[in-house]
Parts: structure tokens; C-alpha cells; sequence
């Protein structure tokens, strides 16, 4: 059997010379008893729900041999439906476009907006596949750092979009991965901006879009608003949305994009032909009949968010105490001063909860499990940070 974690590319293949030496993406996929280092929500989709799964495939396979819709129509509808209710915005169906995860609305925002000669920006820290996207798309990627404490520096962020003339902007609410969202003003700020910015090598009139990727957003706390709400007034914004975390289907692959027509015809030109499977749709619009039992657990999840932020800040490192990035997602940037992060993630394999090494140096990234993983995990984590201090 061959191995599939190994990425020992012959020589004699014709790999493009820029993805020579490249390894793929993707976080540790490990056997351990706590898995706390992908972002999902921990709590398996209800009974009530599988059971509609299961009922839509099941009317859907006679029709397997042949295409699905590949407008996805009824999907769109969901959407649609979906975003009036969680954010208090009505969308046309014209104005959603789903996609397998919204890493596929990402590349295909790439696709489309991207390719050579042409520049995205972004914000770091921030999301490691962004430069992925780009370079998988010969689009230049380029970058506006944030404040020390992850806040957007919009003056910067300005200047870098003067400079770069960039054809995206991209950028992340809350952020990936230290949790921080974008204020509304910071987004109108920037897509003013952009409403007349250059675009390197295009012809005149032509101007940047603005991507808020909000995969997380559902975390939030109430009051919070989303930057659907600002789609209606802003033709140059497309804000990327996933089903994955709060909704409890990472392994069902589906994402959607909200934005106007004229992005999601963009979008529509470069998506493969049926690129959603029928049973990909049927399984998302079982989904969304069962909202309420999808979401049940999003409180609980900020409530264990919050607790465990305050928990991580009474804890110390070489005398010195945890800083914890503020957040509005369903994971936790802890540490700041963690001068071996490795050692203290090895230490939690070995006990058997598996937390993520990722963001700046420094720093530790945990997302928030079950009860009974988090008691595992402050277990875990006050044993090793005890033994670190006594050497």
C-alpha cells in the first residue's frame, strides 16, 4: 500500500517548477482521543437531521445518471433564506453562489479576479491557504500587517492597496487564526477605498473587490453584525461563507458566496461543469430543513469559548502570564511568549490531545471541543506547563 502522507515526487514527473519542493496543505490528521486543531464544531448533527439526509439522497439516486442542476437553484434559495434569518438581510438568488466548502469559493474568487499579472492582498496573520489559492492561480499575494494585537491597521492596509493596486483584497472576520473580527467602519473604510483604487494592468474603470471571508461568523457574539449587510450599498464586495463550522457539516463540503451579480457571474464563469454533486445538494438542503438542531450547540460553544479564554489567562509560562487573543470564532490564539510552542504541543500529543502549532511565533491555536474534551485539554495543558517549569 502506498503511502498517502508522503510527498516524495519522482524526478522524473513534470511538475511545475514553482511547486517543486511544495508540500500539501492540511493540518495533522491524527488518531487521538481529543482532536482540538481543525476549528470544527465537536457536536455530531442530530439524529432528526441524518434521518433527512438520509430521506433526500434516497429520492435523489434514482436521477444519478444524470446531472444535478448546476445552477443549484433550490440551493441558492436556502441560502437565501438562511442569511434573512441569521443576519436580517433578503439576498436574491442571483446574489449566492454555493461550492464544495468555501476553500472552492476562494479558488474560484482566484480564478476569476486573479491569474498572472494580477495581485491579491491580504492581512496577516492570517489564513495559510490564502498564498496557496494564489500561488495555485500564478496571482501575486502580497501583504498589510496587522496591529500587535491583530486588529486591522486600516491606514496601512490603505497604503498597501495605493501601492499594490491590487485586483482582491482579502480579508478575514473573525480572523483565522487569532479569532479577531472586523468593525463594520473598518470594511466601509476599505471598500471606499476600493470603489476608485487602480488595478495593476487592467484598463481604466476597473477597480478591486473587497473579499470578507466569514467562515466563522456564526460565533460572533450577539449584536455583532455580518458584512452581508453591506452588499446591498457595495458592488465590489463578496463575503464567503461555510456550513462547515457552526453548522455542523465540515465533512458535507459546502460553501456559499454572497456578493452581487455581477461577482457571481464572475464566479459562475470559471466553476467547473456541475461542480455540486445532486447528493451534495440534497444533503445541504436536509440540512438547512433542521436549522434550529444545526446551531444548537453555537451558544454553548461561545459560552465555552469565553471560559476557557479567561481560564487560559490565569495561566502562566516561565512566570510569566498567557496572553489570549480576543475572539469571535470557536477557537482560542493563546501563549504570545511561548519561546518552544513545540514542546508544549508535544506534550499535549502525548496526553493525547491534539492542538494546532500555527499564527505567529509564539503562539498556540486550540479549538473549542465538548465538555469533556476541554476538561481533557486544561488537564493536559496545566501538566505540561508544570513540567516546562521545572526544567
Amino acid at each position: 500500500m502506498s503511502d498517502t502522507t508522503s510527498n516524495v515526487i519522482p524526478a522524473n514527473l513534470p511538475l511545475r517548477n514553482d511547486l517543486i519542493g511544495e508540500e500539501p496543505y492540511g493540518a495533522p490528521q491524527l488518531d487521538v482521543p481529543v482532536c482540538l486543531n481543525v476549528n470544527e464544531n465537536p457536536y455530531a448533527p442530530d439524529p432528526a437531521v441524518c434521518e433527512t439526509i438520509a430521506e433526500r439522497v434516497k429520492a435523489i439516486a434514482p436521477t444519478l445518471n444524470r446531472y444535478p442542476d448546476r445552477e443549484h437553484v433550490e440551493l441558492r434559495q436556502a441560502f437565501s433564506d438562511y442569511l434573512a434569518r441569521e443576519s436580517g438581510v433578503r439576498l436574491d438568488v442571483d446574489e449566492l453562489w454555493g461550492a464544495n466548502g468555501s476553500n472552492e469559493i476562494m479558488l474560484q474568487l482566484f480564478q476569476a479576479f486573479g491569474g498572472p499579472g494580477r495581485t491579491a492582498l491580504g492581512a496577516d496573520p492570517t489564513y495559510s491557504m490564502y498564498p496557496e489559492y494564489a500561488r495555485d492561480t500564478f496571482t501575486g499575494w502580497e501583504l498589510a500587517h496587522r496591529n500587535d494585537d491583530f486588529t486591522l491597521n486600516v491606514d496601512r492596509l490603505i497604503e498597501r492597496i495605493e501601492a499594490v493596486k491590487p485586483s482582491m483584497v482579502l480579508l478575514t472576520s473573525p480572523n483565522n487564526p487569532t479569532g479577531t473580527p472586523l468593525a463594520h467602519e473598518d470594511i466601509e473604510r476599505v471598500l471606499a477605498v476600493c470603489e476608485t483604487a487602480e488595478v495593476a494592468g487592467a484598463r481604466e474603470g476597473v477597480h478591486p473587490i473587497v473579499v470578507i471571508d466569514e467562515a466563522y461568523i456564526e460565533f460572533r457574539d450577539p449584536g455583532v453584525p455580518s458584512a452581508v449587510e453591506l452588499i446591498k450599498t457595495h458592488a465590489n464586495l463578496a463575503v464567503s461563507r461555510t456550513m462547515s463550522k457552526a453548522f455542523a457539516f465540515a465533512g458535507a463540503r459546502v460553501g456559499y458566496l454572497a456578493a452581487s451579480k455581477g461577482i457571481i457571474d464572475c464566479v459562475r464563469i470559471v466553476r467547473m461543469p456541475y461542480h455540486l454533486s445532486a447528493v451534495t445538494q440534497a444533503a445541504a438542503l436536509a440540512a438547512f430543513e433542521h436549522t434550529d438542531e444545526q446551531l444548537s450547540r453555537v451558544n454553548h460553544l461561545r459560552e465555552t469559548r469565553n471560559a476557557t479564554a479567561a481560564w487560559l489567562k490565569q495561566l502562566t509560562y516561565k512566570g510569566q502570564a498567557l496572553d489570549v487573543a480576543d475572539s469571535q470564532s470557536n477557537f482560542l490564539l493563546f501563549g504570545g511568549h511561548l519561546d518552544n510552542r513545540e514542546a508544549i504541543f508535544e506534550g499535549l500529543l502525548e496526553r493525547g490531545v491534539l492542538i494546532r502549532v500555527v499564527g505567529p511565533a509564539g503562539w498556540l491555536r486550540v479549538c473549542m471541543g465538548t465538555d469533556e474534551e476541554m476538561e481533557a485539554f486544561r488537564t493536559a495543558l496545566t501538566e505540561v506547563l508544570n513540567e516546562l517549569d521545572k526544567e
